[in-house]
């Protein structure tokens, strides 16, 4: 399978897409790791090719065409990414999206980068807008239109283990058989 697993920044998408291909024992490839290699590229840093991406649509799009290869090439794939669900388009066989409220985000992010609370939150607002007028831009993208996705699910209260756990359980319990020709929302979607 091709999974994806998409949500904003602190939802736990990076960490629950490594726990769930080491699970699984399928490949893990993040949006980030390509974005990181993106900057490399240029001899940039990761926070100066996002700047550089709000003037430059190219930043953007050859991340996301990156992404789009990804998928049509591999299977036994966890693709996470903001848009992984999205650019994986009909490659995906199962696609996920992970969220929490801005405040346990804007926490999670702060421990992780050592700043202070409302600053990460600040730029985590800032990013998320940032972001979504881009897609709405580029690919006509409503990042908060979640209807593509076959489970939603918040992370605030899990701890890793717990959201590895339910996404697994999730996984290994979906059958697509007679769901053919059916959105998600029609056929089978698991929203917690």
């Amino acid at each position: 399978m091709l999974i994806t697993i998409s949500g904003p920044a602190g939802s736990g998408k990076s960490t629950a897409a490594a726990g769930l291909a080491e699970a699984l024992g399928y490949e893990h490839v993040s949006g980030g790791d390509i974005f990181r290699a993106l900057a490399d590229e240029r001899g940039m840093t990761p926070l100066e090719l996002n700047r550089a991406a709000e003037e430059d649509d190219a930043i953007d799009r050859d991340l996301d065409r990156r992404l789009r290869e990804t998928a049509s090439e591999r299977d036994d794939l966890v693709l996470e990414s903001r848009l992984a669900g999205w650019m994986a388009g009909e490659h995906a066989d199962f696609k996920m999206w992970l969220n929490a409220p801005l405040a346990v985000r804007a926490q999670r992010i702060a421990e992780r980068e050592d700043k202070a609370v409302e600053r990460a939150r600040e730029e985590t607002r800032a990013r998320a807008e940032s972001e979504a007028s881009r897609y709405r831009e580029y690919y006509g993208i409503d990042i908060e239109d979640l209807s593509i996705y076959d489970l939603v699910l918040n992370t605030s209260r899990l701890d890793p283990d717990g959201v590895v756990g339910a996404l697994r359980a999730v996984v290994e319990a979906y059958t697509p058989e007679g769901d053919e020709g059916k959105t998600p929302v029609e056929g089978i979607r698991y929203e917690f």
